[in-house]
């Protein structure tokens, strides 16, 4: 009973989190606001219902599979050699908000060489390529993944509380970021503000446009969060920084 009573709160907070962050930002781009920001479009073309409506069905199956692995963690046979602690004083304070940041880190390269993996044969046409039918993603594709890209997405959770001390909040935190992102990287366009591109965050964060860049092409941009490993292994796409440049060139046009 008590594994169904928390996997019944963890999918109504699991699901809540995904229908407000990806709602919101889906009416004010998509419909309350679209003329207004029109302009700000990193693709011309519109995408359509059956898109969106595809979309959100994979977002929520992906969203009850990471509640089924949450439940595997809290009362799986592993969960005893799980460092995930409960008292917060168990470890300074100032380590909650280095945890987070540990964990952004650490997840950024693992979902780096995770989705490098899912777009060689036959991976890629057996579970990425769900994802890649949004070739233009509105904010529901943030999770739109098939069912076994969905695992490998929340394996993330089960490397974090085995390497590295961390606490629920943490977590919760580290999860509603990750989202918040990737509700940024798949919203079809660019909000950054024009003196963005001046900064060193710049050379470090990813963006709007170098997601959907991804999308749009199928390969280069792989990484989640920052930029590095795109440098690095050199599969960052060669045209993105003069794309981002030509995209707030359009959003200044009157």
């Amino acid at each position: 009973m008590d594994s169904f009573l928390l996997g019944m709160k963890l999918a109504t907070m699991f699901l809540l989190r995904y229908f407000l962050f990806a709602g919101i930002a889906f009416s004010l781009f998509y419909i309350v606001l679209q003329q207004t920001f029109q302009k700000h479009k990193i693709q011309q073309k519109q995408a359509k219902g059956i898109d969106f409506r595809r979309e959100i069905f994979y977002s929520v199956v992906t969203n009850l599979i990471f509640v089924a692995i949450a439940l595997f963690v809290e009362f799986g046979p592993l969960a005893k050699h799980s460092q995930m602690y409960q008292d917060i004083h168990d470890f300074p304070l100032w380590y909650l908000p280095v945890s987070v940041i540990l964990a952004l880190i650490i997840h950024d390269t693992y979902f780096y060489w995770m989705h490098r993996f899912l777009h060689i044969e036959p991976f890629y046409s057996r579970m990425h390529k769900t994802h890649h039918l949004s070739t233009n993603p509105s904010p529901f594709a943030s999770f739109a993944f098939h069912a076994g890209e969905s695992v490998l997405e929340a394996l993330i959770i089960l490397i974090l509380i085995f390497i590295m001390p961390i606490h629920l909040y943490a977590i919760l935190a580290f999860t509603t970021s990750s989202l918040l992102i990737n509700v940024y990287g798949h919203l079809g366009y660019e909000i950054m503000p024009k003196w963005f591109r001046q900064t060193k965050l710049f050379e470090v964060l990813n963006t709007s446009v170098h997601h959907n860049m991804h999308h749009q092409y199928f390969k280069g941009n792989y990484g989640l969060y920052f930029r590095f490993w795109d440098r690095l292994m050199g599969t960052e796409n060669p045209t993105y920084v003069k794309h981002y440049e030509e995209v707030l060139a359009n959003s200044d046009q009157n």
